[in-house]
């Protein structure tokens, strides 16, 4: 009989970086096991790189970037985005809704930069689609969340993380098993 140990860490390995959507979920982040939710009203895309290299080794495993509801987001700060994440954390970007013009070129770049990395590395969440599906979610200027669209954007997030935790730790089965044997792998 082969002894096996567990294969998964707990998807609670949490951290969230955004703005003034974001905060307003913050308590419903928290509820769904982010350690910490670092999101102020007003943050530009470009501040991400910085915000993610100060927590260094500290940085959980899991990291979810909510950025370019305020202005422009360019590829070359979303790349920088997932390199300062560090090569052994899965990068979560999550889409904006924002009745502007940057909206649909931040999208856009949000997919691109998706594309740039490798696919267990680097996750879209579509917050733009979910929320046209529930316009009640938000307040009047169509981009900040009232309290069910602030439990909509922290389901939404939590959902994704775990899908991706699971998918990970399926691949880690699958590996083992086909190696013959099983060990302990963080996710």
């Amino acid at each position: 009989m082969i002894h096996t140990a567990p294969l998964v860490a707990p998807a609670k390995d949490r951290y969230a970086v955004g703005d003034s959507v974001m905060l307003g979920a913050k308590s419903n982040l928290k509820g769904k096991g982010f350690k910490i939710v670092d999101a102020v009203e007003s943050r530009q895309a470009y501040l991400g790189p910085s915000l993610l290299r100060k927590r260094g080794v500290t940085l959980p495993k899991n990291v979810v970037v909510h950025l370019g509801t305020n202005g422009t987001f360019p590829l070359s700060v979303c790349k920088k985005i997932v390199s300062a994440a560090g090569p052994d954390r899965r990068v979560f970007l999550v889409t904006v809704h924002v009745p502007r013009s940057w909206q649909k070129p931040n999208n856009k770049v949000i997919r691109q930069c998706d594309s740039a990395f490798a696919a267990d590395r680097v996750h879209v969440i579509d917050w733009n689609t979910a929320v046209k599906a529930h316009p009640k979610w938000l307040y009047g200027d169509h981009t900040h969340l009232r309290p069910a669209g602030a439990k909509g954007f922290a389901s939404l997030i939590d959902y994704n993380v775990d899908q991706a935790v699971a998918a990970a730790h399926k691949r880690a089965v699958d590996a083992a098993a086909g190696a013959g044997s099983a060990g302990t792998v963080t996710l």
